[in-house]
């Protein structure tokens, strides 16, 4: 292990013991955001300190097994105990190197999930509500919690635009890299003559902030309208004006809610996408201008990026950023989608592991 490693992992048992100290003071649960702040700080180290000084252990184990080398009773066995010291730590130092990677700090929020119905018309609308069920049985299956924040239906019974608000723990770790173009090709249900057509969405995946204030508005930047809400919904829907539009002037970007009949929690809805979206843009720009010689895995961000295609014809999906192709359409339009997220995932791992051998 190069010491750089081992004096940062070093550093990380002594931040434990520290952490450790703070929690188990009288004074801990009188700041309750210290208190959270650090346990949420605990839970990040302690896997880490864990598999280290299970490294450790593996170091002592290596060298009391070449002791036993010097014993010809005993070389036999200090043989056979070296080579599974050293698989250990190989092991280990492999595990240890993906912990210390960078951890994005967004990774445990909740997130907003944004469909919107792009080229092929209707039947592009309809393979945006397909990718909102995909979406809504893979939170089913991590018992995640869904609400539908917007909808804008199609004619034939799908999306021209959808956003979803899914929480549970890792939400956005899990479907961080769903965002972008998703291109179908099938046979539509309007087609009469069997032709396959191609047609795409767009999929945005925004964190949540924490609280709207971790967005600073000013009032003045924000364009606030009230209209009557269109679409299902009943009597009331349409006799008052409930839907709410807020526009940030500065940036241009617009969130809207009509799903609720209280304008109070429409424009608070509104105000919470558009914070993500505000927050999405600044991070991307940020993003931009530390941008290095490196590829992401997830490439500009632009949303044209055609990162999926789904063929129907052959029961494929193929990820086109990692040149993965799965023959499982089906289970994967239920919401099976960890293959997919865990090829993602171990992809980015892998660059992020290529970069720091490289600036080391």
């Amino acid at each position: 292990m190069k010491e750089s490693m081992r004096a940062k992992l070093a550093q990380l048992v002594h931040r434990l013991a520290e952490i450790d100290a703070a929690l188990a003071s009288e004074d801990a649960a009188r700041d309750l955001d210290q208190f959270r702040r650090l346990s949420r700080e605990r839970a990040e180290l302690e896997p880490v300190v864990t598999r280290f000084r299970e490294f450790l252990t593996a170091e002592q184990d290596l060298d009391t097994a070449q002791q036993m080398l010097t014993d010809p009773a005993l070389r036999t066995l200090g043989q056979e105990e070296e080579g599974l010291a050293r698989t250990r730590i190989a092991a280990l130092e492999d595990e240890l190197q993906r912990l210390l990677l960078p951890t994005d700090p967004n990774d445990e929020r909740n997130i907003f999930l944004e469909i919107r119905a792009g080229t092929g018309g209707e039947e592009s609308a309809l393979f945006a509500a397909a990718l909102l069920r995909m979406y809504m049985r893979y939170a089913e299956r991590r018992r995640w919690q869904t609400e539908i924040l917007s909808e804008s239906p199609s004619d034939l019974g799908g999306y021209r635009e959808v956003i979803v608000r899914i929480a549970g723990l890792g939400a956005y770790s899990r479907l961080k890299f769903e965002s972008g173009v998703h291109r179908v090709q099938r046979v539509p249900e309007t087609e009469a003559q069997g032709r396959i057509h191609t047609s795409a969405c767009t999929v945005a995946v925004l964190p949540e902030a924490d609280e709207i204030e971790d967005v600073k508005f000013d009032p003045s930047e924000l364009r606030i309208d009230v209209f009557r809400a269109s679409g299902a919904g009943g009597q009331h829907v349409n006799k008052t004006e409930s839907a709410v539009r807020v526009t940030h002037l500065p940036t241009g970007l617009v969130a809207e809610c009509q799903d609720d009949r209280s304008q109070h929690k429409n424009k608070e809805r509104a105000l919470k996408i558009l914070a993500a979206r505000v927050k999405d843009a600044q991070v991307r720009a940020q993003q931009q201008s530390q941008a290095s010689a490196r590829r992401s895995l997830v490439g500009t961000g632009d949303r044209s990026e055609r990162i999926r295609t789904y063929n129907f014809p052959q029961g494929r999906v193929t990820d086109h950023r990692i040149n993965l192709t799965l023959y499982k359409i089906d289970q994967i339009m239920d919401g099976d989608l960890d293959d997919l997220s865990n090829a993602l995932t171990a992809e980015y791992q892998a660059d992020q592991l290529a970069a720091l051998a490289e600036s080391e």
